[in-house]
Formats: C-alpha cells, structure tokens, sequence
C-alpha cells in the first residue's frame, strides 16, 4: 500500500496564484515530531537556565549560613570549656574551703566532671547534646553556690568559736599558783584550785581572754572585786581579786579588751590575778588554751 499524501495550499489573498505543496504523511509525522523535540529541548533550556541560577545563590546563602553556624559554635565550645574549667577552678576551692570548715570536700569534682559527660579532660564531645551540657553545668553551678552557702555559715561558725576560744594570757605577770590540787594560802590545808594565779604589780591592766558578753562585774564572795565573761559555745572565763572594773553586766568584749585591774580584794595574799576557764560550767585548766605563754 503507497504512502498518503497530502496537499498544502497556500491563499495569499484572493486574487493572487495559490500555491500547493505536497506532503506525504511521513513528513508529516517527522516534522511533528521534530517540532515536539524543538519544544521539548527550548522548554527543559529555559527550566534549566532558571533553577540553576536558583540554586546557585540558595546554595550561596547556605553556605554563608553554615559558615557563621560554625563560628557560633565554635565560640559556644570555646565558652563552655572557659565555664567547666572556671567551674572545676570553684569546686578545687570549695572543696578547700570545706576542709578548713571541717566539712571534709564540698564536691566530687571527678564524679561531677563525669555526670556532665565531659570527662575529666573536658571532652564536650562526650556531651549528649548542647542543651544537655548546659543543663549539666547549670546543674553543677547551682550545687556550687549551695555547698558555699553551707561553707559560708560554718565557717561563720568556726570563726566565732576561734574567737571564743580564751588563747591569751589575760594579764602580764608570773603564774605563783597553777589549776589542781595545792596547799590553801590562807588556811595551809590541802585543796582544789579551780584556777590559777598570776602575780603583778598593782593596777597592771587585766583584759578579756576571748570575745564575749559580761555576765558579772561586781563584788563575788571570796573573789572580791569579780568580772565573769560567756564566751558561747559553753565557755566562760573567771577574773578575781581585782582592784578596779571597768566593764558592767551585758556588754560585749573583744579578745584583749582591757576590763580591770589586778588587785588584792576579796580573800588574797597579795596583789595578783585569780583565773579560771570553766566550760559547761566545769571548771578546766586555764592553761590548756593559753597560746602566747613565753
């Protein structure tokens, strides 16, 4: 069977010649496709000249996105890292600060190190995530600031009992009579000495043994011209036999604060200093917490 044909005219305006062509239909078929192709190939040039330019400046903008993400994080690792070791700086001190406390060590450095998966080298890579690490470190601030508030009162603490402590001898002189058992000077017979006496020249300058409170600055009994001072912590120091007093019921005194005289009053044998440190009430070696004797 031939090949079919068709026939192309061609009316430019009516009176002028037509003009025909004739065309089989596999030109016909050839021309379509290769006008399809034409379309096909203009359409996918076109799609592609503007997606690429797109992508180019999208993948411009990324990479310029990416870049300052890694310079934040980067200053993030270097902050986190200056922050662990002022942390573990802060701990190394706490823990200091606790053993002169008598706390024994505030923190585990090494364990806490550890819970922030940081290990003790600091690897933050260790760390689940940032926000984790964060949280961790927030975490081991926090117990920080509470173990140094605990520091903080106890050494309040110690310090007050340090300042309690009667540690100086409270008058200048010579010790003629010790704490314990000794002959009475008065009556000769053996007894207890709850104290002891130091000599000195007459008006010689008595002072508080330790920070305190006066409870008693009066004449008492046997002791004559008397000052009793609490101390906290249930210690209280005795000072007899003075000439003169100085201070009166209620005020507060620091270590070494002049409160009399030595004297003679009360049942003496001569100008000297009667002393006794009594704790809970219980009379106790005056010298077992004197620090400066010569």
């Amino acid at each position: 069977m031939g090949l079919k044909h068709h026939t192309i005219i061609l009316v430019p305006h009516s009176r002028a010649r037509f003009r025909k062509w004739r065309v089989s239909s596999r030109q016909v078929r050839i021309l379509t496709v290769a006008l399809g192709a034409l379309s096909l190939a203009i359409g996918y040039l076109t799609w592609t000249h503007f997606t690429t330019n797109v992508d180019l400046e999208e993948l411009q903008r990324l990479r310029a996105e990416n870049s300052d993400l890694r310079q934040v994080n980067d200053q993030f690792e270097v902050s986190v890292r200056t922050l662990q070791q002022q942390l573990t700086g802060f701990e190394d001190q706490t823990n200091s600060l606790a053993i002169v406390a008598g706390l024994g060590e505030a923190v585990d450095s090494l364990s806490t190190r550890a819970a922030t998966g940081a290990g003790a080298g600091g690897d933050l890579s260790a760390a689940p995530d940032a926000a984790t690490h964060l949280r961790l470190l927030r975490e081991r601030g926090s117990q920080l600031e509470g173990r140094l508030g605990d520091i903080g009162d106890q050494l309040q603490q110690r310090r007050l009992w340090i300042s309690a402590q009667p540690a100086i001898t409270p008058v200048q002189g010579i010790f003629t009579s010790f704490y314990g058992m000794r002959a009475d000077p008065v009556t000769k017979r053996r007894a207890f000495h709850e104290g002891v006496d130091i000599s000195a020249v007459p008006g010689t300058p008595v002072h508080a043994a330790a920070d305190g409170v006066v409870v008693r600055a009066s004449r008492i009994g046997s002791l004559g011209r008397a000052i009793y001072i609490s101390h906290g912590f249930g210690l209280t120091t005795r000072y007899g036999h003075l000439a003169s007093i100085q201070v009166r019921p209620g005020q507060r005194v620091k270590q070494n604060d002049p409160i009399g005289a030595v004297g003679n009053s009360g049942r003496s044998t001569g100008y000297h200093l009667h002393y006794e440190v009594r704790v809970d009430g219980k009379v106790r070696d005056p010298l077992e917490y004197i620090l400066d004797l010569r």
